[in-house]
Order: structure tokens, then sequence, then C-alpha cells
């Protein structure tokens, strides 16, 4: 069984020592986008996922499509058919989001520890521990990064040490994501969205009055003779 709290830890070593080996930037444009963020942050709200991580498992597995569950890529509005098999349909991508989240292993909104290390172990788990059982980094994660360089489980239950992971990972993508959008970082908790600010409402205009006429008035034409007539005694 693998122990998680040394995962932990080498995901935080890795973490710091990354260096990027391919182009992330055109993909993290995509996911920190004001329309996609917006619908992050409603599943972040709901589960206490942070949107980042919510947005890169959703391009490693279905290229952020959003027909796609974000629980292995099947259509969310069909019975899935990958595991986790048997979710589903949904009415939306963002119900389906939540329930892969919440009902799904390993559970991602139970994880309580937001920090590097503890961000990337979830994102390792949520693809699955057979990398680190062999000792191997996960491509689920590093790939793209100085800390892969080839190594994959081409289909369940079969690696293939030689098969290079084609497909960007997590780690290089929340490292070009943080680069477009200062907002994302690692806090050790939740990175919640921020409180939604209602608009101020207009100020209403005073109500006419002796003392305030309505322009155009006869009041404001009395009101202007008066100021002028004082203005020349004074």
């Amino acid at each position: 069984m693998t122990n998680l709290i040394l995962l932990t830890e080498s995901n935080a070593k890795r973490w710091a020592a990354a260096r990027l080996t391919r182009n992330f930037t055109t993909v993290a444009r995509r996911l920190v986008a004001p329309a996609a963020k917006a619908r992050y942050q409603a599943v972040s709200a709901r589960t206490g996922v942070p949107w980042p991580a919510i947005a890169v498992i959703h391009e490693r597995e279905c290229s952020q499509d959003w027909t796609g569950s974000l629980a292995q890529g099947d259509p969310w509005n069909r019975v899935s058919v990958h595991v986790p098999a048997g979710r589903g349909p949904f009415r939306s991508w963002e119900e389906a989001a939540m329930d892969a989240l919440v009902n799904c292993a390993p559970y991602a909104a139970r994880n309580t520890d937001w920090s590097a290390g503890g961000t990337l172990t979830l994102l390792e788990r949520y693809n699955g521990l057979g990398y680190a059982a062999r000792g191997r980094p996960s491509p689920y994660v590093w790939s793209g990064t100085d800390q892969y360089s080839c190594g994959k489980y081409v289909r369940d239950g079969v690696y293939d040490p030689n098969v290079v992971d084609r497909q960007l990972g997590c780690a290089g993508m929340l490292k070009a994501m943080m680069a477009l959008d200062p907002t994302i970082t690692f806090t050790g908790a939740p990175i919640t969205p921020a409180a939604s600010v209602k608009p101020i409402p207009a100020e209403k205009p005073a109500t006419p009055s002796i003392t305030n006429p309505s322009q155009g008035s006869i009041g404001a034409f009395i009101a202007n003779i008066f100021n002028v007539v004082f203005r020349r005694k004074a």
C-alpha cells in the first residue's frame, strides 16, 4: 500500500524542483479563461475542491470538453462505461462534476490538504497509484516537466516503461496557470472563489420640493429670480 504521507512529501519536492519541458501556455489560457473559470468556481463552491484542480482534471480527462464528464471523460448525458462506470446520466456538466468529486474515488471533496504536495497527491490518486507503487513519477501529474521522462499504463493494468505520455501533466498546467492568474496559490486550504459582489443600485434623484424644484418648472423659474436678486444685493 502506498504511503500517502511520503508521496505528498515527494510531490512537494518535485513541485519545487520541476521545470517545464513543453509549451503549456495555450492550454493554460483556456483553463483560466473567464467563462471556464466561472464554471469551475461554481463547482468549487459546492465541493470545496479548488477550481484550478478541477480545471486540470477536466483537461486530463477529456481535453476540457464540456460534453465529457470530469470522472472519466464519458458523455455526462449517458451512463458511463469507463471507470468509474455506471455514473449518470446527468442534467449538466456541473452536476456530473460534483458527482465525480463527491461520490467517486478518491473523493476529492473530502480532501483537507490543498498544499502543493497535497494537491498533487490528490491529483495522482485521481488517476491511480500504480506509478507510485512502481516508484515512478505519475505522467498524469508530471508529463511535460523534467520530473518525467517515460513510462505509461497503456490500458488498465498494463504498464509500458518505454511509452511517453503526450498529454500535458497537471503540475505543469498549474504552473502555467499561476503565471497567467496570480490569484491561484497553494495555501494549505481550499482555494475558494471570491464572494460575489452585489451591484450598487443607482442613486435615486431627490424628490422635487420648494428648496429643490424640478428643472424647467415654475418653481425653478422663481427660485432662479430669487438667486439673481440676492446675489446682486450681496
